[in-house]
């Protein structure tokens, strides 16, 4: 057999695996910095990881949009628009907003929140 037969399909699987390998770190959540920024604007004050507080988890809330294809922007608007949430008890009242201009850290808040 040829050696250049059997080079080219290794260099394609190599290439293969360094795109997967690249692309996963692109998507890589730093879930320490999310909490950071989370704990940062007091959210852990009304929402947990996996329990029903005066609001929903972020577990639940992550189960309901994993379907919906806007399920970032809705949470980026939601988070820097400061909108008015209904709690769990039934009152109302306006969301805080997030105190960073870093979009990438508020990405990264709603890719971890996204990823539970």
């Amino acid at each position: 057999m040829n050696i250049k037969r059997r080079c080219v399909p290794a260099l394609g699987l190599a290439a293969a695996a360094l795109s997967l390998s690249i692309s996963g770190n692109a998507l890589a959540v730093d879930a320490a910095a999310a909490q950071a920024l989370a704990r940062q604007n007091n959210c852990f004050k009304c929402h947990a990881v996996d329990k029903n507080k005066e609001a929903t988890s972020w577990h639940e809330l992550a189960t309901k949009l994993k379907s919906d294809k806007n399920a970032q922007a809705t949470l980026m608007k939601h988070l820097t628009t400061g909108p008015k949430v209904k709690f769990l008890d039934g009152h109302e009242e306006e969301h805080p907003i997030i105190k960073t201009k870093d979009q990438d850290q508020i990405k990264n808040l709603i890719d971890w929140i996204l990823s539970l």
